[in-house]
């Protein structure tokens, strides 16, 4: 056999081994302090210990400090395979924690203890992110055990804190390390749909507001003698949301809707009782616009029609931004992306397109440092919800997907 007929046909003698290390991982809960765990510590700790007794031996540690936690410190550990010829290294890169079970009444299972049945692993974090963490150890696997060298280094990337906004994961490395390069190839098996298809190139940019507005308080029965805040907002929120068309006319077909969403969302209580018109008032708009507008351009277009409003309804107003987020697109003729979608029709016979999301994911960081990635695994979804699942044919398939990538000349 080749290298490439001998890696796959370790993969397919596999599944004792993956059932092995979603078990052993899950029964360790990687929960950040914000959920009221320690971190990842002894998960990672526990999937180096298996690394190393397996053969997969060049490791190092780039931890984030985190007094919080007992250890005092996050774990962002990778793993390396050594290729013949500098450049073009391949990354595959997984988070260790997940988030809490949530109601354990709606579990048929333990969450935090695999259980294999009908061919998926049950649990918490079998799906997120252990399916992608797993395929690409598996896939680096095979390559150990049958002493193949891939043409260019492959680094397998175990990061912290993806579940809370990766200050002490892929955040904290991007400014601390310098890690990447230029035409290194990154994938990020942490989303993607049941037919393997969708390869997310592109997300939106994200700003959450809140809106805050200050009037005049009166009895709602002569109304002339104030100035309603909370009136004044629904005027605001309705010009927010004609912005979509007004402001924001570009579509881009990757996307799913197609256009920017400006979609006002939570209001804040203002007056407790009916015949009071209220002088402060604040409400919360949802944000994600195509790529091709700045979030600065959408603050400044939102301050246009505040100041529209102050006018109209003799209020002030200011903002609050919550969150902001944004990050080019990766080309969707990127070498990772066509090296990637080549291998995703080798292994399961469809053609992988590009897509756009509006949810944010690590990417985003990546593609604002300049560095293009993929967000992709053939997954259905389970993630954070109770009876999380992950198919033991995926994971085994995405490690397949994962070896023809390593395997490739490129």
């Amino acid at each position: 056999m080749n290298n490439m007929e001998s890696a796959l046909a370790f993969l397919e003698k596999s599944e004792a081994g993956v059932i092995e290390l979603e078990k052993l991982l899950t029964a360790i809960p990687a929960l950040a302090p914000e959920s009221g765990g320690d971190g990842e510590w002894k998960k990672a700790e526990a999937l180096e210990a298996w690394l190393k007794a397996r053969g997969i031996v060049d490791l190092e540690h780039h931890d984030s400090p985190d007094n919080r936690v007992s250890d005092g410190k996050r774990p962002n550990m990778i793993a390396t395979i050594k290729g013949k010829s500098p450049g073009k290294r391949l990354w595959i890169m997984a988070h260790t924690d997940v988030v809490p079970e949530g109601d354990r009444s709606l579990w048929e299972t333990e969450p935090f203890q695999a259980v294999v049945k009908d061919g998926r692993i049950y649990g918490r974090g079998v799906e997120d992110n252990q399916q992608g963490l797993i395929s690409s150890v598996f896939a680096a696997l095979s390559l150990v055990e049958n002493k193949i060298t891939p043409e260019h280094d492959v680094m397998l990337l175990f990061v912290a804190d993806e579940e809370f906004g990766s200050v002490y994961g892929i955040q904290w490395l991007l400014a601390n390390r310098s890690l990447f390069k230029k035409d290194d190839l990154i994938v990020i098996p942490d989303g993607g749909k049941p037919d393997g298809t969708e390869i997310e190139t592109a997300e939106k940019n994200i700003c959450w507001l809140k809106v805050i507005t200050k009037g005049k308080q009166c009895h709602a029965s002569r109304p002339d003698d104030g100035a309603n805040a909370f009136l004044a907002n629904c005027e605001l929120a309705l010009a927010f949301n004609r912005m979509e068309d007004e402001t924001f006319p570009d579509r881009d077909p990757i996307f799913d809707p197609r256009r920017s969403t400006i979609t006002p969302t939570k209001k804040d209580a203002n007056v407790p009782n009916i015949n009071t018109v209220p002088a402060d008032d604040a409400f919360y708009t949802d944000m994600r616009i195509l790529p091709q507008y700045s979030v600065d351009f959408v603050l400044a277009e939102c301050r246009k029609r505040m100041d529209e409003v102050e006018k109209k309804y003799g209020v002030t107003m200011k903002y609050e931004v919550i969150q902001r987020n944004e990050s080019p697109a990766t080309p969707v003729n990127a070498p990772v992306v066509t090296l990637l979608a080549r291998a995703v029709e080798e292994t399961y016979g469809v053609k992988g397109k590009a897509v756009g999301i509006g949810g944010g994911t690590v990417g985003a960081y990546l593609r604002t440092a300049g560095y293009p990635c993929v967000v992709w695994s053939k997954q259905d979804e389970t993630m954070h919800a109770p009876n999380e699942y992950a198919k033991i044919e995926n994971i085994l398939g995405d490690a397949k997907v994962f070896v023809r990538m390593m395997l490739a000349e490129r």
